[in-house]
């Protein structure tokens, strides 16, 4: 059974990683480099992504660029909600990853993509150079090549999102999850 799996395995990611289809939420400075990405100069279209999707409904890949604010956080999880299984996510640049030079400053920036969605690869810098996208995603290609079905119900478990869109509230915690910050001023 277990030759069976790991066949089935291999041409299930083979397939999967070599067509990742991006979507793309690109709110600064982050999302002029991951245009860069996509033109002749870096081609983008050697690892399968080359057409970067205008609905979360036809992307399996989320590439979140550029500063996250309070105000755009339920618009983010509610788009990461509407992308088909399986989905991955990679965090690009510091303002994403950390909330950037704005984090202490601003009252209005989230502190991390990762306190509202799951993320698999995390790219720093400000912002990151077309080359270190292309190399994120050559490791994400790797870590979806290394999957089975076997553990899918593992994987769905970890890729839930950290917050819950409630009807006349913008955001409500996930019970069982880590703290977010309040929305609104740090106190």
């Amino acid at each position: 059974m277990k030759v069976i799996i790991s066949a089935i395995d291999f041409i299930y990611n083979w397939g999967r990683a070599n067509s990742l289809w991006p979507f793309t939420f690109a709110t600064s400075c982050c999302g002029i480099e991951m245009i860069a990405t996509s033109a002749a100069t870096f081609d983008i279209a050697r690892f399968g992504s080359e057409v970067f999707r205008a609905s979360p409904r036809q992307a399996d890949l989320l590439i979140t660029a550029g500063t996250i604010t309070h105000k755009m956080a339920p618009l983010l999880v509610r788009l990461y909600e509407q992308m088909p299984e399986p989905k991955y996510v990679i965090a690009m640049g510091a303002c994403t990853v950390t909330g950037g030079m704005f984090a202490d400053a601003s009252y209005n920036v989230v502190r991390g993509v990762d306190k509202l969605i799951p993320v698999d690869i995390y790219l720093g810098g400000c912002p990151p150079r077309p080359e270190a996208l292309l190399d994120a995603i050559i490791k994400l290609q790797k870590k979806i090549k290394t999957e089975t079905i076997a553990d899918r119900k593992k994987y769905l478990e970890a890729h839930k999102p950290r917050v819950k869109i409630v009807d006349n509230v913008d955001l409500a915690l996930c019970p069982d999850e880590f703290e977010v910050y309040e929305w609104g001023l740090k106190e």
